[in-house]
Order: C-alpha cells, then sequence, then structure tokens
C-alpha cells in the first residue's frame, strides 16, 4: 500500500474509530536546572513541547524558526528566547552562535529539531524538493551541530547534541525526507564516538508518526491503522524522553538512536 493509499485508508476509517491515549508524565524535579539550551524548530508541534517541558526542568531556553511573529508570541507566552534562523543559509550560523550564547549566557545543548517532508512518492520527487529536504534536515543541522561542537570544545562545555530523527531513518527508503533521516542517525553514532572523550554527548529520538502539522494528525483523533498500538504519537512523548536523555541521570547514554513507535520498525523474523 503506497504512503498516499495509506492515508485515505486512514481518513476513511479514523470517521469510524476514535482513539485517545493515556499518557502520564513525571513530575518537574529541575533535572534540567542551569542549561542553556537550544531548540531548533521551536514552534512547531515536537519543537515547542520539547521547549515547554525544558522551561519546566529548569532550563533556559532559546527556540528558533522562520516566522519573526510567531517566534515572539510563543516565546512570550512560555517564557525562553527567540531568534530567527533559517537552516538552509548556512552562512549566517556565525552569527546566530553569537546571538545565542549571548541571549542564553552560553550554550550547553543544541537540539536539532527542525526539519520538513514533502511527503512525495520517488516519482514525484524534484530537484528542488530534494534539495530543500537535504538542506533542511541534514545539511543544516550538520554544520550547526559543527560550530556549537567547536564552542563547547573551545570552551571545555559538557555539552549535549540530541537529534530528532524519524523511524523512517531506521528503515529503507527511496525520498529525500527518510534518506535524510537515515544520514542523520549515521551522523549521531560517529559524532558520539568522536566527542565522548570530551565530554560532550550524542543521541537521537527517532519518533513515529506523531500528531503536528507536517504530519496532518491532531490531538483529536489519535487512530492510526498502520502502527502497532492503533494510535499516533503526542509531542510531549517525544519531550519527555528529550528531558531524560539531556539530563544528568542518562549520562551514560551516548550514540543512541531511541525510536519511539512501539516496536514497529522492528525487524522480527515472524514479521
Amino acid at each position: 500500500m503506497t504512503n498516499q493509499l495509506k492515508r485515505l485508508y486512514n481518513k476513511f476509517f479514523r470517521r469510524k474509530i476514535s482513539v485517545i491515549a493515556q499518557i502520564h508524565y513525571t513530575n518537574p524535579s529541575q533535572r534540567l536546572k542551569g542549561r542553556k539550551i537550544i531548540v531548533t524548530g521551536g514552534t512547531g508541534s515536537i519543537g515547542l513541547a520539547m521547549a515547554k517541558r525544558f522551561i519546566n526542568e529548569g532550563a533556559i531556553v532559546l527556540i528558533t524558526g522562520r516566522d519573526k511573529e510567531k517566534l515572539e508570541s510563543i516565546s512570550k507566552n512560555i517564557g525562553c528566547e527567540a531568534s530567527f534562523l533559517d537552516l538552509m543559509n548556512v552562512e549566517s550560523f556565525d552569527k546566530f552562535i553569537t546571538e545565542a550564547k549571548q541571549k542564553l549566557g552560553g550554550i550547553d545543548c543544541l537540539v536539532n529539531n527542525a526539519g520538513i517532508s514533502l511527503h512525495e512518492s520517488f516519482e514525484s520527487v524534484t530537484t528542488d524538493g530534494f534539495d530543500r529536504q537535504i538542506a533542511t534536515n541534514l545539511r543544516g543541522p550538520f554544520f550547526l551541530s559543527q560550530k556549537v561542537i567547536a564552542y563547547m570544545s573551545t570552551n571545555s562545555i559538557k555539552g549535549q547534541i540530541l537529534f530528532i530523527s524519524s523511524e523512517t531513518g531506521e528503515t529503507a527508503d527511496i525520498r529525500p525526507y527518510g534518506l535524510s533521516k537515515a544520514a542523520i542517525n549515521s551522523l549521531v553514532q560517529g559524532l558520539a564516538y568522536l566527542y565522548i572523550e570530551q565530554d560532550i554527548r550524542v543521541n537521537a529520538i527517532a519518533p513515529g508518526v506523531t500528531t503536528s502539522n507536517m504530519t496532518g494528525y491532531s490531538n483529536d483523533n489519535l487512530y492510526c491503522s498502520f502502527n502497532p498500538n492503533k494510535r499516533v504519537y503526542l509531542p510531549e512523548e517525544i519531550a519527555e524522553i528529550a528531558s531524560f536523555i539531556l539530563s544528568d541521570i542518562s549520562n551514560s547514554i551516548s550514540g543512541q538512536i531511541i525510536t519511539c513507535n512501539n516496536g514497529k520498525t522492528i525487524n522480527a523474523r515472524w514479521k
């Protein structure tokens, strides 16, 4: 079944089937107190949920995005810093890093969350669409991480880089989005191995389909026929995992891609 048919199938059956989720969260415990965290794509569903969670855990947070008006509104609403950032414009990263350091008082965590998916088939991929997705999902996070790690290394900062990947990075794919996420997963392991002796941890979260404007799913009905638990996931679930990874509780974890999809992409023999 193609992705388009899956979406049509779900759209039809979701009218008849309603699914809700019982979600449990840990109580805020200031586990991120004093952390200075950049969250790219902080106005989107997962980015915003993470920013809120980090703030509740005591962190100083800066969110980025390409919509200045939305950035300003959200930053005022949740009580964080904000900076305009277009991940396709790598030449702007030096200026951004300088601005982020001033606003946060330093940087010890970078969450590479921003990304785009055009949901196209292999036959409909264009060079422009390919370049936009690779530039936003891979090229931008690669060079932004390079800048932040250089800053951490130079200043002997015990820091962390967290990538928001995708379950698509765990499987074979023919779309630019999936290819970019597979490359991110490889990058995570390479960077983790390279920098752990400098006390810089690098990990990734690979969510399954999560409610957002990009996926088209909302909190009104979480039903999803092709997921093991028959529902999509909530941004707050991903934020909970991110909070754990950025805390000292997970100091023994680096180079891991934590896939959050209830085992959907496990290559089980009996599938």
